[in-house]
């Protein structure tokens, strides 16, 4: 089978697994399940050639299909795949099944309706990582929106119709103005071409005009910014996540979020490259931000999903300072940290979830000692906390150090505040660990904890064997990445250089950039 084809396939396999779905009485529910697990898991595998015949020395897109869809207006089925896209698509088919997985027991009621959601969802996503026409990509964005809204709304926490509500109404003050700019694009090509077209390889190749770039740029990128979410766009993450199920966390923070970045790499910098440049010290200064201010926030909370939902703007604020260094190795590192996020962070909300249905609280301080009823679980959870604070051998050390390495090279006083970041990583995990895993076993509710069973055992394992496979050998995933990074830093270098940055911002010459671009 072609790559192309095989491409298409497992993008609308989930969709296709959501209508046989309808099929099945709703009584049934572990068919149900079954087949949804079923599904996810193909999908998964039907990935993987994907991956492994991707060519990581070419910078250019691979897999492609391109296919006249609605020609009287200049809107196609263009879909591909490069390196800023692969490994964003390979982890959102490999975290579905386990979210599945760990859906098993948590659901209970509407249980076709949810995982009906949870299909259509896995589709959504996919088709965003490999739209490369710009209105194929918007309504791969906002259909996405729509199960996700469920998934928290209906079997959310107490205060889910809150949470849902404000998650959808801040993606959606985003997208119209992505939405508007994405129409002016679309007459802009037109007036410089002759041609209406949504086509996004077409569109890289117009010169845009500086001044429109900078409010186009921003058009973009508030979309993006609340997706991510950046300070000070981020007070809908910790509602949406802590009231959301866990695989609606999952799937929130392992793979939506990364929208957000994956945004800027794929629009904001190679379709406005000099207003790139020229917003990067705001960005930068908001990434730092974000990172200390999520740290500290983390600090003080009180509930274990919140205190995760927080570390999530800390983390993706390292994202952020890698991408907007414009170093190959930042660059890079952001990238890497995309996938290291979503795999240490998922693997925290499951680790949360479990400990929830066995004590229906996620109150610090109702647990202590946990460690002595539940061994398996205290090894694994401890192993995913260390991969979340970067330690040395996990795969969060090798985005985080990338990142700062890069950074270092065009903005050390920026790099040495995000390493601050780190050292609070560790203190609210670290402490927060201790706090439930060890002490005394005061609490008769916690002296008759189950540990792990096989299922649960399952949905963890697979992410441990990814944390430690980059920790080690990063170079399997980097490699595929490098062609289209060093490409892209190309390109910032060279809108570097026709800003004459040095010339036109003297004050952020010598506080932000370091050496002659």
């Amino acid at each position: 089978m072609e790559m192309a084809s095989l491409l298409n396939y497992t993008t609308f396999l989930p969709l296709l697994g959501a209508l046989i779905l309808l099929m099945i009485p709703k009584t049934e529910e572990v068919l149900i399940k079954s087949w949804a697990f079923f599904v996810t898991l193909t999908t998964f595998l039907l990935s993987l050639p994907l991956f492994h015949n991707f060519d990581g020395s070419r910078s250019s897109i691979q897999f492609e299909t391109i296919k006249s869809w609605i020609p009287s207006i200049g809107a196609g089925y263009h879909v591909g795949l490069d390196g800023i896209s692969i490994l964003l698509y390979l982890l959102t088919t490999f975290m579905m099944p386990l979210a599945v997985l760990s859906s098993w027991s948590a659901i209970q009621n509407r249980v076709k309706e949810y995982m009906l959601a949870m299909l259509v969802l896995e589709t959504g996503m996919l088709g965003v990582f490999i739209s490369l026409d710009l209105l194929l990509f918007y309504i791969f964005w906002e259909t996405m929106l729509i199960p996700m809204y469920l998934l928290i709304g209906v079997w959310g926490g107490p205060r889910r119709i809150y949470a849902a509500i404000k998650f959808v109404l801040y993606t959606m003050v985003g997208s119209v103005l992505m939405l508007v700019a994405i129409l002016y694009l679309y007459f802009l090509h037109y007036n410089f071409t002759g041609v209406y077209t949504f086509d996004l390889l077409q569109i890289y190749t117009i010169d845009i005009p500086f001044g429109l770039q900078l409010w186009l740029f921003l058009a973009f990128a508030l979309a993006f910014a609340i997706k991510v979410p950046m300070f000070p766009f981020h007070t809908w993450l910790p509602d949406a996540h802590v009231e959301a199920p866990t695989a609606g966390s999952v799937i929130l923070a392992g793979i939506l979020l990364k929208m957000g970045t994956y945004g800027f790499l794929r629009f904001n910098l190679p379709l406005f490259p000099e207003a790139s440049v020229h917003f990067a010290p705001l960005f930068l200064v908001l990434a730092v931000i974000g990172i200390l201010y999520g740290a500290w926030i983390s600090m003080v909370q009180r509930d274990i999903k919140k205190l995760v939902a927080y570390s999530s703007v800390s983390h993706l604020g390292f994202v952020m300072l890698g991408v907007f260094a414009f170093t190959v190795p930042s660059m890079q590192g952001g990238l890497i940290q995309m996938i290291n996020h979503g795999l240490s962070t998922g693997a925290l909300f499951l680790a949360v979830g479990m400990i929830y249905e066995r004590r229906h609280t996620r109150e610090i301080r109702e647990f202590g000692g946990v460690t002595r009823v539940m061994p398996v679980f205290a090894t694994l959870f401890l192993i995913v906390c260390l991969s979340s604070l970067g330690l040395p051998g996990t795969n969060g050390f090798v985005g985080e150090f990338l990142i700062l390495v890069g950074s270092f090279q065009v903005v050390p006083a920026f790099a040495v505040l995000a390493t601050v970041g780190i050292i609070f990583a560790a203190v609210y995990l670290l402490w927060m660990f201790r706090r439930v895993m060890f002490g005394p076993l005061t609490r008769e509710e916690n002296k008759n904890l189950v540990d792990l069973n096989g299922r649960e055992v399952a949905t963890l394992l697979p992410i441990i064997v990814f944390i430690f496979w980059i920790g080690f050998y990063p170079r399997t995933f980097l490699d595929k990445t490098e062609a289209t990074i060093s490409r892209l830093a190309g390109t910032m270098e060279k809108a570097r250089a026709e800003l004459h940055l040095e010339k036109q911002a003297p004050y952020w010459k010598y506080l932000v950039w370091k050496g002659n671009p």
